[in-house]
């Protein structure tokens, strides 16, 4: 007779520097490899996560979220499954709540909307080293938000999508997208139903061209419409994007 499993979902952070990304790896340490290991260890069980996406290896993520199922039903209690993995996990990965779910809420799946961050220092900052991306001269930031503007005008994002992915289809919803400027740095911010591999870090490479006067607004227009990820620009390096925020419908929360 097998056992009734109850489904969670697990919230975390981690700085993605020393890892390979998010998503088991033959061979390479990886997020979702350590934290596995951790929960079956303190549940005295095998536990196998699913995640909310894939991250790139040197990415952070100041929210991310995937769902487990154990024997388990009372782990917000009697277990106390947070503390005890914030006393084993390493110190860059950190957990600050598990949450009992419907038996199909899905951590990718059932996702409305993700957030993502990109920062760039204007300056050379050996304290942001691992968190920013250092561009030496100005943009323009008015035109880069023009330029968002435009992102928001379409759906089909094959041009900043990783050549010879696994993706059913390069449609996406960007709900908002723009650049803010900070002392001494920039933050981009685009939120969306979902987004592609390296999308992000594509859109980032491709904008700053368009700060830096490098290309034009009907440029970038035309990159969008041509649906050839040969005519964007070079991918912004990983070390400075966070994945910042996922939300979720209320009612898959029990």
């Amino acid at each position: 007779m097998s056992l009734v499993k109850t489904r969670y979902f697990i919230f975390i952070s981690y700085k993605g520097t020393f890892y390979h990304g998010w998503q088991l790896q033959p061979n390479a340490v990886t997020v979702q490899k350590i934290l596995d290991e951790a929960i079956s260890t303190l549940l005295e069980e095998e536990i196998l996560t699913t995640g909310a996406g894939r991250t790139d290896t040197g990415v952070h993520a100041s929210v991310f979220c995937a769902h487990f199922e154990s024997v388990a039903n009372d782990i917000d209690t009697r277990k106390n499954l947070v503390f005890k993995l914030n006393r084993y996990l390493p110190k860059d990965i950190s957990v600050s709540s598990v949450r009992r779910v419907l038996p199909d809420a899905h951590a990718r799946f059932s996702a409305i909307s993700r957030t993502y961050k990109y920062f760039i220092s204007k300056i050379k900052d050996p304290f942001r080293e691992e968190s920013s991306w250092f561009i030496h001269g100005n943009l323009n930031v008015s035109l880069m938000n023009q330029a968002c503007a435009i992102l928001l005008q379409h759906s089909d994002f094959t041009s900043f999508s990783r050549l010879h992915s696994d993706n059913k289809t390069n449609i996406c919803k960007i709900f908002s997208a723009s650049w803010e400027e900070e002392v001494n740095g920039l933050v981009f911010s685009i939120r969306a139903d979902r987004f592609l591999r390296n999308m992000v870090r594509a859109i980032v490479g491709t904008l700053t061209e368009v700060g830096s006067g490098k290309m034009n607004l009907d440029e970038f227009r035309d990159i969008i419409l041509a649906r050839d990820r040969c005519r964007a620009g070079k991918s912004a390096p990983a070390k400075a994007l966070f994945l910042t925020g996922i939300e979720y419908p209320d009612e898959i929360f029990i």
